[in-house]
């Protein structure tokens, strides 16, 4: 009997052994969330106190992740995973010590919390690099869709719950120490990687004639060269590249004009149009979730689309396009089919998304142009989070969310016609072998 198609990469030790740590690891991070909150409280803190530990938590993610994608690109992909989780271990390590003995304070909370953050702006460009390299193109689709499946329930239910359950019946101390268990399974797992990584070229790139690069004087001009270099790279060949420059154009839109309606202004959706509260506010971003969930595992298991870049651009606009009515609707199931709905055809072109990253970016600029993916992303959404409140104080709700949901498949149709998508991916098509795309996409 053949292997489903989503099962597919656990056919290879190597993603086994990394997918496990993965999932071990954001599990630690979902119940995070919840101990680092009730830590705070616990420590006197209040909302301004909350706020600021949280800030650090992006901080820390915003300013390194483009250091982290030029890491990945150096640096051999094993090493630096295993280094982030063993300094996720040492601090919330450290955290736990501190509050189990009584010695905590609020700046310790944000320091870990920084340090996460940080952790994670390495962590995720070398995962997103170390993947092409442990599995056969034909599974890398499978792969992402894995992992997006897994990072909702994990992240934002089973660990938050978890976390919660614990501090009830124990104490906020005791949920920073599973944290902290959670990150020495998930080190020692990652530990059981192939060292024949640590061997391969750092950035595992190929030379003119598709073999690996040399180690000797490729290694040491790479490393002559700076960061600003490296990340000079990395922007030339994303705004060289029209359907990833493109793409980019509307992921920023996107989160700018979405994450604040849905995040600042979608409590009130709920207590002005639903009376209801914040059970149905955390409910309905469940369904959210389970949307997402669903859609990753779906695009998993088929084959990429043949007609990858306008999928991915056609489930991103179609499903952004019922936010639009979620500002004048007076039904509860009616807002959750309309989240239902965003949540799955996100992740649908989120996983399209990342396997493009890894088949079609060279592999030596894979790392940096991850980070850039990333950073455009989070730079925007505390702005857009900034935004939502100022602008309901002038606008309507109903509007603002009638203006998120139009813009965004709008600029979906604009973004593959000036970027020529449709005749782009019939000119690259990713049926061929491995080496095939590499040669193809670094002429790109």
């Amino acid at each position: 009997m053949p292997t489903p198609k989503a099962l597919r990469p656990f056919a290879h030790r190597e993603y086994r052994v990394l997918i496990a740590a993965l999932a071990i690891s954001i599990f630690g991070s979902g119940m995070w969330a919840v101990a680092m909150v009730y830590q705070v409280i616990h420590l006197g803190g209040g909302p301004l106190e909350l706020s600021l530990v949280a800030a650090a938590g992006s901080v820390g993610l915003v300013a390194f992740v483009l250091a982290g994608g030029i890491a990945a690109d150096r640096v051999p992909q094993r090493r630096l995973i295993i280094a982030v989780e063993g300094a996720n271990l040492a601090v919330i390590a450290a955290v736990s010590g501190l509050a189990m003995t009584g010695l905590l304070q609020l700046w310790h909370v944000a320091a870990g919390s920084f340090v996460l953050g940080v952790g994670a702006a390495f962590f995720f460009p070398a995962y997103s690099a170390i993947l092409p390299r442990i599995l056969p193109a034909q599974d890398l689709l499978a792969a992402n869709g894995m992992e997006g499946s897994m990072r909702p329930v994990l992240q934002q239910a089973a660990g938050p719950a978890v976390a919660g359950i614990v501090v009830a019946a124990l104490s906020p101390s005791h949920a920073v120490t599973a944290v902290a268990a959670c990150h020495l399974l998930a080190f020692i797992v990652l530990n059981f990687l192939g060292q024949h990584a640590l061997a391969a070229p750092a950035n595992g790139a190929v030379d003119g004639a598709g073999g690996p690069a040399g180690a000797g004087a490729e290694d040491a001009e790479g490393r002559r060269r700076s960061f600003f270099h490296d990340l000079r790279e990395g922007v030339i060949y994303t705004l060289g590249t029209p359907w990833l420059l493109w793409t980019l154009v509307w992921a920023c839109i996107s989160v700018l004009f979405l994450i604040g309606p849905i995040e600042v202004l979608l409590p009130f959706v709920v207590r002005d149009q639903l009376a209801g509260d914040s059970r149905m506010f955390g409910f309905l971003l469940a369904v959210m979730g389970v949307g997402a969930a669903l859609g990753s595992l779906l695009t998993a298991s088929f084959r990429l689309p043949r007609r990858y870049l306008t999928v991915m651009m056609v489930s991103w606009g179609a499903g952004s396009l019922p936010l639009a009515a979620v500002g004048v609707m007076d039904s509860f199931w009616a807002i959750a089919a309309a989240l239902f709905i965003f949540g799955a055809t996100g992740s649908v072109g989120m996983v399209i998304w990342g396997t493009l990253l890894q088949r079609r970016v060279p592999p030596h600029l894979l790392g940096r142009v991850s980070s850039l993916d990333f950073f455009v992303s989070l730079a925007l959404m505390p702005v857009s989070m900034a935004l939502a409140g100022p602008a309901a104080e002038v606008l309507p709700i109903w509007l603002i969310f009638l203006v998120a949901g139009g813009v965004c498949p709008v600029m979906a149709v604009v973004a593959m016609a000036v970027a020529r998508m449709p005749a782009d991916e019939l000119a690259h098509p990713l049926d061929q072998e491995p080496a095939l795309e590499r040669t193809t996409a670094a002429g790109d």
